[in-house]
């Protein structure tokens, strides 16, 4: 595989290390970087004075903290609006799977319960209670529900704007935190107005009427209104939940962001393609991080006696973008779609199957154009297989939507 840079000097080589590392985050949207710009330019001024280990530290450690650093999300509003629905939706979650929040025509969340992400270990939704219930008056309920621990509200209302509501977004502004207001069960709005004004139904005024309510209640309270995203629960890919997701990443600091983007579920193509970037950033990361402490000419890697390890990669690909096994079990189950008819439709299951083919697949990839490759440096046969990995796992994803969620 021969020398990297085997012709240039140490500082010439920390000049082509700084040079790559800036090209390939300069093609990064800000609201989509997965490391703060204070890290980028932190890396950047080692990689300048060719402190290579310096800037394999600060990589090191922006890995391990966007892998640890927890994400808690808090679900409040009115009882009865749908936050337990909103929070199974959002896991991804039956109603009446083990662990999903308890759903009822009454107010069922007496205390403020967690619930871990079934897939990103450090996401945490909370389900608080109603602001006035009988346990939370609103003179406690700021201090009862620790507000101070969440990284962002969302705001859950299903009918009229309340007093309790408004009161609650005062004082998450007033604690300099973010809140989201989300209208939920806007398709139970649409099909009442369709069925009783059938002739004069107009889908989008009735939704601009209902988001016009909304600022007006704010506004009528001398209050800057947050933007409004209309919801349906029970399909997330309609209304403004994509928004709200996008909303939410580009608020989020840098180091959460990866974690949430792989919480999104797999509802639209873009969000299973905003996933696949995320974790390019990752691999990329990783790749950097490796070849920073390469001092010597890189060894000829033993792809095929690391079968194990590539095989481990693969399944936590599959695994995050819901293309695994299980996943594939559960999905037929929901779309009553046979299990081995969506098994036919993708590809990852069988990418070590015939793993000479891959090989040459490989290779073919290292000599290709692939603008994310395309860096000026040699990253590895490994990383080349990771990244294969991770656009057949994508496409399965979009295949298995288009064959289900979107069909239905």
């Amino acid at each position: 595989m021969g020398q990297l840079f085997s012709n240039t000097s140490k500082d010439e080589d920390s000049g082509d290390f700084e040079s790559s590392f800036t090209k390939y985050f300069e093609n990064i949207q800000t609201e989509n970087k997965i490391i703060s710009q204070e890290t980028i330019h932190l890396i950047e001024l080692h990689l300048k004075r060719g402190n290579i280990q310096g800037a394999q530290s600060v990589i090191r450690d922006a890995l391990k903290n966007i892998d640890n650093t927890p994400i808690n999300i808090a679900v409040t509003g009115e009882s009865g609006a749908g936050k337990s629905s909103f929070i199974n939706a959002l896991r991804g979650v039956g109603q009446e799977e083990e662990g999903a929040a308890e759903v009822g025509v009454v107010e069922t969340t007496k205390w403020r319960t967690p619930y871990k992400h079934p897939k990103i270990k450090t996401l945490t939704l909370w389900d608080l209670p109603g602001i006035g219930t009988v346990n939370f008056p609103p003179k406690d309920y700021l201090e009862k529900v620790k507000l101070q621990e969440y990284d962002f509200f969302i705001i859950v209302s299903a009918t009229c704007f309340t007093k309790l509501e408004l009161d609650l977004a005062k004082a998450i502004r007033f604690m300099k935190k973010n809140y989201y207001f989300v209208r939920t069960k806007v398709d139970i709005d649409l099909n009442n107005e369709k069925e009783s004004k059938p002739r004069t139904f107009d889908r989008e005024k009735i939704l601009q009427q209902i988001r016009s309510y909304y600022v007006n209640s704010f506004h009528q309270n001398n209050m800057e209104a947050p933007e409004i995203f209309l919801i349906s629960n029970s399909h997330l890919s309609d209304y403004d939940f994509p928004a709200l997701m996008d909303t939410l990443i580009k608020d989020l600091p840098a180091e959460k962001r990866h974690n949430f983007m792989l919480f999104l579920p797999n509802i639209t193509e873009a969000a299973i393609d905003r996933k696949r970037k995320t974790m390019q950033q990752t691999i990329w990361l990783e790749a950097f991080k490796a070849l920073l402490l390469l001092n010597t000419p890189v060894m000829e890697y033993s792809l095929r006696n690391n079968m194990n390890n590539l095989k481990a990669s693969l399944n936590h690909y599959r695994y995050l973008f819901g293309v695994d096994d299980a996943s594939l079990k559960a999905i037929a189950k929901d779309s009553q779609v046979p299990v081995e008819q969506l098994k036919e439709i993708i590809k990852s299951p069988y990418l070590l199957r015939n793993r000479g083919v891959l090989f040459k697949d490989v290779e073919k990839l290292a000599l290709s154009k692939n603008e994310f490759l395309a860096t000026g440096f040699f990253f590895g046969k490994i990383f080349y297989f990771q990244l294969l990995f991770l656009d057949t796992v994508t496409e399965d994803a979009k295949v298995l939507l288009r064959e289900t969620y979107l069909r239905n």
